[in-house]
């Protein structure tokens, strides 16, 4: 059960030097609720990492930051536009609609990624009591096809949508991943770009637990703390959050972590894709490998390294790397791969 897969990179294990940095503050008692020394300490870097107007409102987990900042985003008759292949589309059990009360207008396309080609048919019934109204345009950095977009697509889609009176919601997940492939800062792919709220993962690179409502358009930060304690996001002990947060940004360790794990997926793609009737279906650009593969084969691969079907119809998986992937697990893999389609073409 501890050997190491392909299924998530929520799968991998805690950071040595975050979890170094979760023992140094488990002693003696510290105010709660954000009152702490190390969470003050974290917002300034927050505030240093994205800018000195930043809000930053730590939760749980990326469901509940996603929850949150569309709350703080949208009234319920409002539409949050988003990918179909989306996290708060798929993978959130109609939480944010739940939640939040709005519409989510999914919308398909080929890489996870949003135009305003795309969006445009769908910004309709304006003021039209009849129709929700379009507010919100939620994109994935990376998305969860692993592709990215690059600066200038991010900054032209806000300044499309801030044009037409849209907000952008940025799930940041694996922006760490997004930042270190671009070799560019965090905030140069959210905050300079023009994203106005940024939901920010730790979890997928190197963190126990933790998430972050980031805010950059101050319109937005009134209130967001009672929305953050009413969706049962205010966590007491909130040090032990502070405390990830200040190891992931010391020495940029967050990009040194996904720096690993976006090598990781190159390797693996190009190792895989060595092998006939293995198909990759995007480009590789963070550290999600997406191929289609014989049917045949997916459970004797899954035995020995777990990974998720993504497109059953199609055949298609998804192989995540992580911080902790190491050159052995993908030689391991690659050659049981190749020991299969031997075996399956004799």
């Amino acid at each position: 059960m501890n050997k190491r897969g392909f299924a998530s990179d929520n799968n991998a294990g805690v950071h040595p030097l975050i979890m170094q940095a979760l023992n140094d503050v488990n002693n003696g008692h510290t105010v709660g609720y954000g009152g702490d020394v190390y969470t003050q300490d974290c917002l300034n870097l927050f505030k240093k990492e994205f800018g000195e107007e930043t809000e930053t409102f730590f939760v749980y987990n990326g469901t509940g930051a996603n929850i949150i900042a569309l709350q703080a985003m949208a009234r319920p008759y409002e539409a949050v536009i988003c990918a179909h292949t989306a996290h708060i589309n798929v993978d959130e059990c109609g939480a944010p609609e739940k939640q939040t009360g709005c519409k989510l207008i999914d919308i398909w396309s080929p890489d996870g990624k949003l135009t305003p080609e795309l969006i445009e048919p769908y910004l309709t019934g304006g003021g039209v009591e009849h129709h929700v109204q379009p507010k919100v345009i939620s994109i994935t950095q990376s998305t969860e096809m692993g592709t990215l977009y690059s600066l200038l697509e991010l900054k032209a889609l806000c300044s499309w949508a801030h044009d037409r009176g849209l907000l952008v919601h940025m799930d940041g997940a694996r922006l760490s991943n997004a930042a270190a492939a671009l070799n560019c800062s965090m905030a140069e792919t959210s905050a300079n770009a023009g994203v106005d709220v940024l939901s920010l993962g730790g979890t997928k690179n190197g963190m126990m637990f933790g998430e972050a409502v980031v805010v950059f358009n101050k319109d937005l930060s009134n209130g967001l703390k009672f929305i953050r304690k009413q969706s049962a996001q205010l966590h007491s002990k909130m040090r032990f959050i502070s405390a990830q947060f200040n190891a992931f940004f010391t020495n940029e360790l967050w990009r040194l972590n996904a720096l690993h794990a976006n090598k990781m997926a190159q390797k693996l793609a190009k190792e895989a894709s060595k092998v006939p009737g293995v198909s990759i279906t995007q480009k590789v650009e963070a550290n999600g490998v997406f191929a289609i593969i014989p049917k045949q084969w997916i459970e004797t691969l899954k035995e020995q390294y777990f990974f998720y079907t993504w497109d059953e119809n199609r055949s298609e998986v998804r192989w995540m790397t992580a911080f902790d992937t190491t050159d052995e697990d993908i030689e391991g893999f690659t050659k049981l791969l190749r020991e299969i389609a031997k075996k399956d073409t004799n």
